[in-house]
């Protein structure tokens, strides 16, 4: 391709996890329109989630500028960087934070960038509330063809405009398929951080794990964690595995592995889980996946998302040898593409944008929620990121014209370390001693 042929796009990610920042980064490469390079800048949104360099590292995705913000400061950003395309991706409340600072932000301007949102992985709980939270961006993407046609359905129930939902596919799938068994055959429990949400049910998971590796000294169990003890990730981990494995006896063919889902994958021959994204990741390379029903098939639990996939199964099966059988039809609507069609998942999104850059001017973002549909709620939202009713920041609001100093940078990781470890130590002792 002659470099005169090819466009140049500068795209900006805010994120506010290390799934988001996955998420949001790599679907900003897979929607860009056909003979263009990206600019990707990076903007991590300063809380509780805010990823760490080690947690950034393992996402495995580079950007060519990463910086941590307030979303005062991010929205003063957009207002001096002419970026083409913004994707946005955050917990449902700070996309329509977002939706309503870059209104104000951008009020009276022809040309602006064009605002994509959506979801991180499966949407198993919140749709109506997540969905209205995100309406307003002009591309709201589902990763499947169930999710598109559930997204629809819920903005046209309320009177919202639809045009906006888009289907595409999860943008981290990929890798080789699953081309036969390895030696030693290897089974990997991918834990979530917050499902199941005790320690007693957190506990039988492990042992069950344990005790599948001492039933089958010839394979090799892994359990692949998200994150390291005071790390966050897009949910709270109240109560680790790395502690709850401390003092067992564990056999030697059991271990506890960090690293990329990806390269995990590569030496996976059973993927067993409750409720994770990363059963859709095997599915899309064809490796055997189970969805594990021994605390019950509940919302609570989100496995009742897999319901009809083939995948459901309990630890009682698979330590006598079961081997699961995906429905085709089922995996075909979740966006698991493992037929081939991968590549051509995202080419609607792709046309959209074009021809969203190709116009001269674009119509201002129009959120469903105002302080007229939702006066009793968006205030609310909005405050949290220190923005008024209108998306104008707040007096005493943190300023984005300098660089923090020496000392504010350092009481800022002491207030942030502070923060991480009341949320992750000491309120779960809390809760714990009011249930006594």
């Amino acid at each position: 391709m002659p470099a005169s042929a090819t466009q140049t796009l500068r795209v900006a990610v805010l994120a506010d996890s290390d799934t988001r920042w996955k998420w949001g980064s790599l679907t900003a490469n897979r929607i860009a329109p056909p003979n263009s390079d990206i600019s990707l800048d990076g903007y991590l949104l300063r809380g509780r989630a805010t990823p760490t360099a080690r947690q950034l590292k393992e996402v495995g995705v580079t950007a060519d500028s990463l910086r941590e913000v307030t979303a005062v400061e991010f929205l003063r950003a957009m207002e001096k960087e002419p970026y083409d395309i913004l994707v946005l991706s955050l917990v449902g409340g700070g996309v329509q934070a977002m939706l309503h600072g870059l209104a104000r932000a951008w009020d009276g301007r022809a040309k602006r960038p064009v605002v994509v949102t959506g979801y991180v992985g499966v949407v198993y709980e919140k749709l109506t509330d997540g969905l209205l939270l995100r309406h307003g961006a002009d591309l709201v993407l589902a990763n499947s063809r169930q999710d598109a046609d559930r997204f629809k359905a819920v903005y046209d129930g309320v009177g919202a405009d639809s045009s906006a939902v888009t289907e595409v596919a999860l943008p981290f799938l990929g890798g080789d398929a699953y081309t036969g068994e390895h030696d030693p055959y290897t089974v990997v429990f991918a834990v979530q951080p917050s499902v199941p949400d005790n320690r007693r049910d957190r506990d039988y998971l492990l042992n069950r794990a344990i005790q599948h590796a001492r039933f089958h000294p010839g394979r090799e169990v892994l359990l692949k964690l998200r994150s390291k003890p005071g790390e966050h990730t897009t949910h709270i981990e109240e109560l680790p595995y790395q502690k709850l494995v401390q003092g067992k006896d564990l056999p030697a063919n059991f271990s506890l592995v960090y690293g990329h889902m990806g390269d995990v994958l590569d030496r996976t021959d059973l993927l067993v889980t409750i409720s994770s994204t990363a059963a859709l990741e095997s599915l899309h390379r064809r490796i055997p996946t189970v969805v594990l029903t021994d605390l019950g098939i509940r919302e609570g639990l989100g496995n009742h998302h897999f319901v009809g996939s083939g995948c459901l199964a309990s630890w009682d099966q698979l330590d006598a040898g079961y081997k699961p059988v995906p429905d085709a039809e089922w995996v075909a609507r979740q966006g698991v593409m493992a037929d081939g069609s991968y590549e051509s998942a995202f080419d609607a999104a792709r046309e959209r944008i074009t021809k969203l850059l190709a116009g001269d001017e674009m119509a201002p973002l129009t959120p469903y929620y105002t302080p007229e549909t939702a006066p009793g709620y968006l205030p609310g939202i909005l405050a949290r990121h220190h923005l008024g009713p209108d998306g104008t920041p707040l007096p005493g609001a943190p300023a984005a014209d300098k660089a923090p100093g020496p000392v504010r940078q350092i009481v800022r990781r002491a207030a942030r370390g502070a923060y991480r470890h009341g949320v992750q130590r000491v309120a779960p002792v809390i809760r714990r001693m009011g249930e006594l």
